[in-house]
Order: structure tokens, then C-alpha cells, then sequence
């Protein structure tokens, strides 16, 4: 698990060595450069040694007579066995890297190697024999890559942060993006904050010659586009899932240093932990311990957290936290995230990888991707009962939008029940995209500047989503089935945007803040293609969700913390903004402040900020995101960022 950066073009080499100081906390074990000025081409990586600590696994990484040179950010879990086969064909290996496998096996099957590969990862791949490179992100997107093509050429970087410093000329906000940002909290598909500067999707690759993009293309399709769910029995399916899982599990605990585990005491930790219990009983686990004031935004999972580590009989590390100070991190957060990502909630995973990298530990195994694969957020629920809402009359939909309008938009059933009515106005896929918006677009227009609305309402906001369901993200050869059914759906925006461009850009950022690694056995390709054979009656069962997996985990894990009710990894916003976060908000969100900025109306802002404090509206995330947005603008637009000055704090 590493940092990967580089270039191909008229780039000022001496600025890759910074903008490598800048990824330098995702491998503190080592760094590497390679530069052929011949080419102008540059590639550099620092390094997290997990599999093979020796110096033979330094990266850049060149074959024997040097044409072909790889940096990779990632783990292939089932590198042993790719590499036996290529023993078989007479390869011989220096090192007992996964690296050197994956150059090897690029050298004998070039692109086609991806299919083979199990693991998460971000390549890079320069051939001077056919000069070009050679860029792939692995199918759900664990491994994050960003890149842009300026009019010096192209450059690619593991964060964002980075490639800022490569080419500080990139400072341009991209409105739409913004927009999207506010509206989901995160922004889907490809964009970022900058103009000209995006991120790779999930199972993207990406050939460049002489600084330039000749293709891009597809080589990853979730199994749901290939797969119908089969007929199997109940049993079939909770079998199949517990091995499935298990299988997963063993396969990511691959390492060559010490391994630990999320554990939250929610169903999908404590199934990876109780898996990972059976290859190692003695792996460490850790929670977060919540200290001082209490808040309904923010659970305490150390209690159900003990109570599964009690029952494997497995070491717990208690991570305290006390919610109070927690907001005080969210300059850092936003820092670290490069994205103005409004989710506090990744401040736990920074904290955990924090106090478990101290112990030695640099892998930790996270239950991510449990309920995007097997039905488990109350959006799947109401998706199950999306062609009934068809049905009901808009007079009735009127009267009950009304009186709910009345209430304390605050209250989470409120809500639900406010989000709910104005979806059925919709028509079925605008219904599917509705259950992602934080705040109604018509809201959000209303907070911004007259100049900056002229430059977000020329493209949809929830155009990724539509395109995605619609196969055009894919090769127009390529053969994909329509996706019929709304919780099928939902399930694949899932599994594309809400994973790979929210849970999985913060996890990963934060962790590797930490110089640590985080694996996700739910996304392991093999349980994903399983999971999509499952029929959806046996995901979401009478309104039970994951009820396959709970029936799986059954024998394993106690009875309350499978059947315990949901609850989010989350922190009590709502509070935050009206106490510990006040400060801040009347800082960056102040009418000097937003008048220069030029992105929003101060006026609208400060009404909003009033309406959300007398629960007239509940805005308190849509603040938050404005926070966010601000903040990272001063830090990344305005200042002369440095490194050290928050990595240096940890």
C-alpha cells in the first residue's frame, strides 16, 4: 500500500520529488524515482511495506533490460498463485513481491492481466517499446488515482494535494462539481473541485503517449450488469455466503507484517472479525470509545463492540474519543480528504489507524461494503416498495408534504418521511437518485451567488447516476444486461458511487494519513459475483435487511448483535453546528468571507444558517458542506499549503 505519481510529457522533473513529498505519509518505508528525459516521462512512489520488506521489492521497479518500469499502489491477494503459473512457464523472480509479479505477468499478457487479478490497486506501467503508459484502478475503486492534461502533458497522482504541486496552474474551481458536492455531501463520478482535474472510475484504464490520452476504456463491470440472480435454495444462499465471506477473509489476510480489524459491533465488522478470528485468534481489534456528553447523532459502539470481542475471545483496543473535541479535526479532515467530503464519520477511521500504527499494526480489515452488496440501508427498504408508489394519488402527496413541511425538520422521522413524499413525484430511476441528495437542488440554487448559478444549472446534477444505469460508461461492444428491478438498481449506484467515490475515498485517505492499509473483504470480486446471484428476496426478506447474512452469521456471532438495529459510524453534527462549531462557521461562512469567495450569497447563507437553528429546516449537513467547501478553498486556492504542518501533528 503505497503512493503513486508521475507524468508523461514537457514536466519540470524536480517537481516530481514535491509533489512525492506530498504522498510521502502513504509509504513512510521508502521512496523511489525513475525519469527517462529522453520519453519526458517520470514516475515515482513511496512506499508501505506489507508484502516483502526487503529492499528487492523497491519501487519504480524495472524488468531485466529496463523498458518496462511499474509503480503500484495496492495488494494482489492472490499473488502466489499467479506466480506459480508463471514459474511454471520458466519465469524466474527476484523478490517475493507482489510488484514483480504483476510486471511479469504485464510482460507476458499485457492489458489482459487485469482480469486475472484479485486485490485492490492503482497501476502505472510505462513500455518503452511501445511508448506509452499503461494506468489501472481496480474494479470498485479501493485505490484511489486522480490525473490531469495540461498543456505541458499528463500527470497522475495518488492524491489530489499532490498533483496541485506538480502543476499549480490547476486552481480553478469547477462549479459543477461543487454543485454536486453540496447536494450529495460527496460528489459523484469523475470530478473533482478543479477544473481539468478528475479521478480515474472504478475498473478504468487509461493509455497516454507522449503526454497525451489515445484511450481510455472499461475493463471492470460490477457482476451486476453480467449476472440475473439465480434460483437457489435458502440454504444454498447462506451457505454460499458464509464460505464466500470466509474465503474473502482469508485471502486478505495476506501480509508480511502485523494485522488488525475495525470492529464497531455492528453486523458487518463483527462478521469480518469473526471470520479473521478463525486464521488468526489472536487478531487485535478496535473501537471507538466515546467520552463526555452524549448525542443521539453519535452511538456508542464500544458496548456491542466488547460484547463480540468477549465472545471470539479476541483482544479489543479502545480507541477513547471524547465527541466534544472530535469537531475540532475538521480543518484536518478536510486537509487530508482533498475533497471538501462533508462526513465527519472519517475522523474515526483516522483515529483507529492512528492508535493501531502506533501499536506496529499497518493492515487493518474494515467491514465496508456489507450493506452495499446485501441490501442494507433503510433506502433499499423503500426501493422494495418503488412501483407502489406509483400509486398513490398527488393530492394525498400534497396534503401529507404539507403538514410534514410544519414539522421539526430536525427529528430523523421527519425526515425520512419528508425525503419519501418527495421522491413520488418522480418518475422510477429520478426516484432512486432522490434517496442521495442531502438537500433539495432547489434549495441549494437558492444559496448561491447570481454569478456562480449561471455556471452550475447547464448539466444535470445526477447525470453520473443516469448515465452509469444506462451502460454508458461502458465499451459500445460490450454486453450488459438492462437493470430492471429498483432495489437492483440502487444496489449498483451503490456499489459504484456511494462506495467507490464516498466509504472508499475517506477510508482510504484518512487510514493512509496514518501509514496504514485497510482491506475490504466485502468487495472481494468473488463474494460481489456470488452476492449478485443471490436473489433480492433473500437480501431484503419482509423488510429485513441483509437477512441472508444474518442468517450466515447466525452460529458465529450473538443473536442481539446481529438483529441489532442500525446505526451509523457516525458524529453528532447537528449538535456541532450550533456549539463547538460555531466559531468556524461564523469565520469561514461570514459575509467578508463569502463575498470574496463569490461562490455563495451571504444574505441566503445566513438565513439558511437561522432557518436550520430554529428547526425550521434541517440544514445542519448542508452547513457542514458549505464549511468544508470554504475550508478547503483557503487551504488548496489561497494558501501556500505545506505537508508537514498537518502530517506533522498526528
Amino acid at each position: 500500500m503505497c503512493g503513486i505519481i508521475g507524468y508523461s510529457g514537457n514536466i519540470d522533473s524536480s517537481l516530481l520529488e514535491e509533489g512525492l513529498r506530498f504522498i510521502s505519509h502513504r509509504g513512510p518505508d521508502d521512496s523511489g524515482l525513475y525519469t527517462d528525459r529522453k520519453f519526458n516521462i517520470g514516475l515515482a512512489h513511496s512506499r508501505l511495506s506489507v508484502i516483502d520488506l526487503s529492499a528487492l521489492a523497491h519501487q519504480p521497479m524495472l524488468n531485466e533490460d529496463g523498458s518496462v518500469v511499474i509503480i503500484f499502489n495496492g495488494e494482489i491477494y492472490n499473488f502466489k498463485s499467479l506466480r506459480t503459473k508463471l514459474e511454471k512457464k520458466g519465469i524466474h523472480f527476484k523478490s517475493d513481491s507482489d510488484t514483480e509479479v504483476l510486471l511479469l505477468l504485464y510482460l507476458q499478457q499485457g492489458e489482459e492481466m487485469l482480469k486475472e487479478l484479485k486485490g485492490i490497486f492503482s497501476i502505472a506501467i510505462w513500455n518503452k517499446n511501445t511508448e506509452s503508459l499503461f494506468l489501472a484502478r481496480d474494479g470498485l475503486g479501493v485505490k484511489p488515482l486522480y490525473y490531469s492534461t495540461t498543456s505541458q502533458g499528463f500527470i497522475f497522482s495518488s492524491e489530489l494535494k499532490a498533483l496541485l504541486k506538480i502543476y499549480p496552474d490547476t486552481k480553478k474551481i469547477d462549479p459543477v462539481s461543487l454543485h454536486r458536492y453540496l447536494s450529495f455531501l460527496w460528489c459523484p463520478g469523475t470530478g473533482t473541485p478543479l477544473k481539468g482535474i478528475y479521478k480515474m472510475s472504478p475498473g478504468e484504464c487509461i493509455t497516454v503517449k507522449k503526454g497525451e490520452i489515445i484511450r481510455k476504456s472499461q475493463w471492470y463491470k460490477l457482476p451486476c450488469f453480467d449476472t440475473e440472480p439465480e434460483k437457489m435454495s435458502v440454504n444454498e444462499a447462506i451457505s454460499g455466503t458464509y464460505n464466500k465471506l470466509s474465503e474473502a477473509v482469508e485471502r486478505q489476510m495476506v501480509s508480511d507484517v502485523p494485522l488488525g480489524a475495525f470492529l464497531s459491533g455492528g453486523l458487518d465488522s463483527s462478521a469480518i472479525v469473526s471470520c479473521a478470528s478463525n486464521i488468526n485468534p489472536d487478531i487485535n481489534c478496535f473501537t471507538i470509545k466515546t467520552e463526555g456528553e452524549s448525542d443521539p447523532g453519535f452511538i456508542d459502539d464500544y458496548p456491542y463492540a466488547k460484547k463480540v470481542a468477549n465472545h471470539l475471545n479476541l483482544p479489543l483496543q479502545e480507541v477513547e474519543l471524547d465527541s466534544n473535541k472530535m469537531a475540532f479535526d475538521i480543518e484536518k479532515m478536510v486537509y487530508i480528504l482533498d475533497e471538501p467530503l462533508a462526513d465527519p464519520a472519517s475522523l474515526n477511521v483516522l483515529y483507529i489507524s492512528k492508535v493501531a500504527r502506533d501499536m506496529g499494526i499497518k493492515v487493518l480489515l474494515s467491514g465496508t461494503g456489507g450493506d452495499d452488496i446485501f441490501s442494507g440501508y433503510r433506502r433499499h427498504i423503500a426501493a422494495s416498495y418503488d412501483k407502489l408508489l406509483e400509486w398513490v394519488p398527488s393530492a394525498i402527496v400534497k396534503i401529507l408534504a404539507k403538514a410534514v413541511s410544519r414539522g421539526d425538520q430536525r427529528n430523523s422521522y421527519i425526515r425520512r418521511i419528508a425525503k419519501l413524499l418527495n421522491a413520488m413525484g418522480l418518475d422510477s430511476d429520478n426516484r432512486l437518485t432522490n434517496y442521495f441528495y442531502w438537500t433539495a437542488e432547489k434549495d441549494l440554487l437558492s444559496l448561491y451567488s447570481k454569478d456562480f448559478l449561471r455556471d452550475v444549472t447547464f448539466e444535470i446534477v445526477d447525470l453520473p447516476f443516469f448515465d452509469f444505469l444506462h451502460n454508458k460508461n461502458f465499451e459500445p461492444d460490450a454486453h450488459s444486461r438492462e437493470l430492471e428491478e429498483p432495489l437492483e438498481k440502487l444496489l449498483a449506484l451503490d456499489q459504484r458511487f456511494f462506495i467507490g467515490d464516498h466509504n472508499l475515498i475517506y477510508t482510504d485517505k484518512m487510514s493512509m494519513a496514518a501509514g496504514l492499509e485497510v482491506r475490504v473483504p466485502f468487495l472481494d470480486q468473488d463474494l460481489m459475483e456470488f452476492a449478485a446471484k443471490i436473489p433480492l428476496k433473500l437480501k431484503l426478506n419482509r423488510n429485513k435487511t441483509k437477512w441472508v447474512l444474518k442468517k450466515a452469521m447466525e452460529p458465529y456471532l450473538p443473536t442481539d448483535i446481529i438483529y441489532r438495529k442500525k446505526a451509523g459510524f457516525g458524529a453528532p453534527t447537528r449538535r456541532w453546528i450550533g456549539s463547538e462549531l460555531k466559531e468556524l462557521v461564523n469565520d469561514y461562512l461570514s459575509h467578508q468571507s463569502l463575498s470574496k469567495r463569490g461562490i455563495f450569497d451571504p444574505d441566503a447563507v445566513r438565513s439558511f444558517i437561522e432557518d436550520n437553528q430554529s428547526g425550521r429546516l434541517d440544514g445542519a449537513y448542508t452547513i457542514l458542506s458549505m464549511l468544508c467547501i470554504e475550508i478547503w478553498c483557503r487551504n488548496f486556492l489561497d494558501n501556500s499549503f505545506e505537508h508537514n504542518e498537518v502530517y506533522g501533528s498526528f
